[in-house]
């Protein structure tokens, strides 16, 4: 395997805004981003960046913090959140695999900030799930995993024993027009059928909180979350 990480930091994103006596806005899900704002990302995710770098480092793991700036890794241009202008909140028009290319075949796992520039060398703060789905289909990956603190899609929220352990492309388009769907959950799973169209092979979304979910998902017959594929 191959892992690349694509990480974000919103939680400490909205600590740091806070501080600074502003209050943290969202429309559909996305921070209003203004310059200030941008400015707090940005060194806010170069600190949690270097913090996982650290981490799988005592692990006895070589990795490299980037992120989409650096060799121009994550090209992009104003998102807008229903016709909304919400700031610096980029959409990922094109990934140049170059960079992480060169760490992997030198055995770096590669941590990945999303932050991204537009055509104009303009930041902008860009959605992890996004850059995940963007970077996942431009490598060509064999799986996406979303590490999240649920375990996995339901068919009800309220009844923990409705966990759906595979989804095709169908069944995943049918639950999101059913309505039964929402919160961030709704964004996630969009993105997840969204890879899968582009090539992926198989998107799951786990919870990160169980240890070894990446491999309980991959290598038990059941796994522990749900899996998007394209078919049967």
């Amino acid at each position: 395997m191959q892992p690349i990480i694509v990480h974000g930091g919103g939680k400490e994103i909205s600590k740091w805004v806070g501080l600074l006596g502003k209050e943290a806005k969202f429309v559909q899900g996305l921070r209003v981003t203004d310059a200030e704002t941008m400015e707090v990302a940005e060194m806010v995710l170069s600190k949690v960046n270097k913090r996982l770098v650290q981490m799988l480092e005592q692990l006895g793991v070589k990795a490299a913090g980037i992120c989409g700036k650096d060799g121009g890794t994550l090209k992009c241009e104003k998102k807008l959140a229903n016709g909304e202008d919400i700031g610096f909140v980029g959409n990922v028009t094109n990934v140049d695999t170059g960079l992480i290319d060169t760490l992997l075949v030198n055995d770096y796992i590669p941590v990945i900030a999303p932050i991204g520039m537009d055509d104009n060398f303009l930041s902008y703060n860009i959605n992890a799930d996004d850059a995940a789905c963007a970077i996942a289909t431009a490598m060509g990956a064999e799986k996406l995993a979303f590490l999240t603190d649920i375990e996995g899609v339901y068919r009800d929220f309220e009844d923990k024993n409705s966990l759906i352990s595979v989804l095709t492309l169908d069944g995943a388009d049918e639950l999101l027009g059913s309505g039964v769907i929402g919160g961030g959950m709704l964004p996630k799973l969009q993105n997840c059928i969204d890879a899968v169209k582009e090539g992926v092979a198989g998107v799951h979304i786990l919870d990160g909180r169980v240890q070894h979910s990446l491999l309980l998902e991959f290598f038990t017959d059941k796994g522990i979350g749900t899996a998007i594929v394209k078919g049967e």
